[in-house]
C-alpha cells in the first residue's frame, strides 16, 4: 500500500450518516449522548460508533458490497461488516423478521472501559464478558426494541464477548504491570560502548550508549513475544498500547487536559487516531520488530527526502485498529528500498526525528510517545482546549476529509549529557547548546485530526511541513 492508494468513499459515508442519522432520530438516549460528546469533549459523536446492527437481508447485503464493504470470516465474527479501505463503523447484519434489510435494530458507542462509563453516567447494567477480557459490553437503553450498547475493545474482531479460561484477569493484570515496569535503560550505561554508531547517545543515568539502547530495545522485543504468547498478539497489543498512551499522557498536559473532556462522559481514549514512536537509525529495525511481533502490518511509507531529512513507516494492527508512525531519519535514496526490514547505515548528520531521540531518546524506551492522534470536531477542539490553556499550531492539513494540527510542544527538561555530547561532535550549535540547557527542548504534542469520507491516509506533504516547524533546532519550535 502506497500513500496514494487510499481513496474517499463519499457513498458510503452518505449511507453511514443515513443510518445513523435516523437511529439517533428513533433513540432519544443516542440523541442525548451523542448531544453530550458533540458539546461537551469537541468530539464528533459519529467517531465513537463501534458498530451499528441493521436487518439482513439480499439487497442490503447487495448494497453493501457495492459500496466496499466485505464480510468477515465466520470464525473471525460472522454477521460482521466492514469496509477495509476506509475507517467505518463495523454493521451487524441481524435476522429480524421485521422488513426487507437495512432498517436500524441497535448501535454501540466505543468506550476506553464500560465500567467507568455506566459509573460516571449512573447507569445500572449488567457486564458481559470477563474484567480486561477482550470484548466487554453493556447495553445501556432500549428505546421501543432499538437497543444502545457500550462496547469495551481489548483486541477482539466481533461483536459477542469470548470466553477465556479462568485467571485470565490476573494474566492481563501481570502483562500491563511486565511492560509498564519493563528495563528502559539496558545494561549499565557505564559498562557500555557507544564505538560504531554516528548517531549513539551519550553516556549517563538518562543517556545510553548504542549497545545499552540495543539491549534496552532487544529486551522490549523478546517481553513483546512472551506477551503474545501468554495473550496472543491482538490482546497483548491492546495492553502494551494502553500502558503507552498512559506514559504519554503524564508528560503531555494538552493529552491530560482532553483526557479530562472524555472521561467526565466516561469515555476515555477510545477516540485515538495514531500513535507516533521516533527512533533513532540503530535501533529503528528493533522497534518495527517489536510492532510486528505485536500483530502489526507494514502499511505505506512515507519519506520527507531533501525537504526535512525524514521518512516513516505506518504500520496496522488489523484486530484493534490501532495505527502507528514509526519515525526515522532517511536520506532521499532510501525511500526506493524497503527502509523498515533492512539495515540503516550510521551517518554523521541528525534529521529532525535523530536529534529529538539525541536529546530525550528513544519512543519505545524512556522517551515514550512523540504524540497520540485523537479524532476530533477539528474547530470544536481547537476552542475547548483553548478554554483549558491550551494553543493549537497552525493546521498542517485543511481539506475537506482531513484536517490536522499539533498543540503547542510540550517542553521537556534534556539530560546536560546528552545536550553536551550533541554540541561536541557539532550536531547542534551553541545557540542552541544554550537553549537547550536553559528550557529543554520540544518533546511531544496532541494531535488534533479530523476525517471524513472514510479517508484512512495522511497528507504526506503537510507531514513533511510540521515536521520541519517542530525541529528543535528552528523557529519553529
Amino acid at each position: 500500500m502506497t500513500a496514494s492508494e487510499w481513496k474517499r468513499h463519499p457513498e458510503a459515508e452518505a449511507f453511514i450518516g443515513r443510518l445513523l442519522a435516523g437511529a439517533r432520530r428513533a433513540m432519544p438516549s443516542l440523541d442525548r449522548i451523542a448531544g453530550e460528546i458533540d458539546a461537551r469533549t469537541g468530539t464528533r459523536w459519529i467517531d465513537w460508533i463501534d458498530h451499528v446492527a441493521i436487518e439482513d437481508g439480499p439487497a442490503v447485503r447487495a448494497e453493501l458490497a457495492a459500496l466496499g464493504f466485505v464480510a468477515a470470516a465466520p470464525e473471525e465474527a460472522e454477521g460482521v461488516w466492514s469496509h477495509p479501505g476506509a475507517l467505518f463503523p463495523k454493521l451487524v447484519l441481524r435476522r429480524s423478521g421485521a422488513g426487507g434489510g437495512g432498517g436500524f435494530l441497535a448501535a454501540a458507542l466505543g468506550v476506553e472501559e464500560v465500567q467507568t462509563f455506566l459509573a460516571v453516567r449512573g447507569i445500572e447494567a449488567p457486564i458481559e464478558g470477563p474484567a480486561l477480557g477482550p470484548l466487554r459490553r453493556a447495553r445501556i437503553a432500549k428505546d421501543d426494541g432499538l437497543e444502545l450498547w457500550a462496547v469495551e475493545r481489548r483486541g477482539h474482531a466481533g461483536v459477542v464477548p469470548p470466553e477465556r479460561p479462568a485467571g485470565w484477569t490476573s494474566r492481563v493484570l501481570r502483562a500491563s504491570e511486565a511492560w509498564r515496569a519493563r528495563p528502559m535503560r539496558g545494561e549499565d550505561a557505564a559498562s557500555g560502548s557507544s564505538a560504531g554508531h554516528a548517531d549513539a547517545s551519550p553516556r549517563g543515568a538518562n543517556a545510553l550508549p548504542a549497545d545499552a539502547t540495543l539491549a534496552a530495545m532487544q529486551s522490549a522485543l523478546e517481553l513483546a513475544g512472551s506477551l503474545a504468547g501468554d495473550l496472543g498478539a491482538d490482546e497483548a497489543a491492546w495492553t502494551v498500547f494502553a500502558v503507552e498512551r498512559e506514559r504519554w499522557q503524564g508528560r503531555n498536559r494538552a493529552g491530560r487536559a482532553q483526557k479530562a473532556r472524555q472521561d467526565a462522559l466516561g469515555l476515555g481514549w477510545a477516540n485515538h487516531d495514531h500513535h507516533t514512536f521516533r527512533s533513532s537509525r540503530f535501533a529503528f529495525p528493533l522497534l518495527i520488530r517489536i510492532l510486528e511481533t505485536l500483530g502489526f502490518r507494514s502499511r505505506e511509507r512515507f519519506h520527507a527526502g531533501a525537504q526535512a531529512g525524514w521518512g516513516a513507516q505506518v504500520l496496522e494492527q488489523p484486530t484493534c485498529r490501532i495505527a502507528v508512525f514509526a519515525d526515522v531519519d532517511l536520506s532521499p535514496e532510501e525511500v526506493a528500498e524497503d527502509f523498515a526490514h533492512g539495515e540503516l547505515v550510521p551517518r554523521e548528520e541528525l534529521g529532525t526525528v535523530g536529534l529529538w531521540c539525541a536529546l530525550h531518546g528513544e519512543s519505545m524506551l524512556a522517551a515514550g510517545l512523540h504524540h497520540l492522534a485523537v479524532r476530533s470536531d477539528f474547530d470544536a477542539l481547537t476552542r475547548g482546549l483553548a478554554d483549558w490553556g491550551v494553543a493549537m499550531l497552525s493546521p498542517f492539513s485543511d481539506f475537506s476529509f482531513l484536517r490536522q494540527a499539533f498543540t503547542r510542544g510540550e517542553r521537556w527538561v534534556v539530560d546536560p549529557e546528552r545536550v553536551e555530547a550533541a554540541a561536541a561532535s557539532s550536531k547542534i550549535d551553541e545557540a542552541a547548546r544554550r537553549r537547550f540547557l536553559e528550557s529543554g527542548a520540544i518533546g511531544s504534542h496532541l494531535e488534533n485530526i479530523q476525517r471524513a469520507e472514510g479517508f484512512k491516509g495522511f497528507n504526506q506533504a503537510a507531514v513533511s511541513d510540521i515536521i520541519r516547524r517542530t525541529d528543535p533546532r528552528g523557529r519553529g519550535a
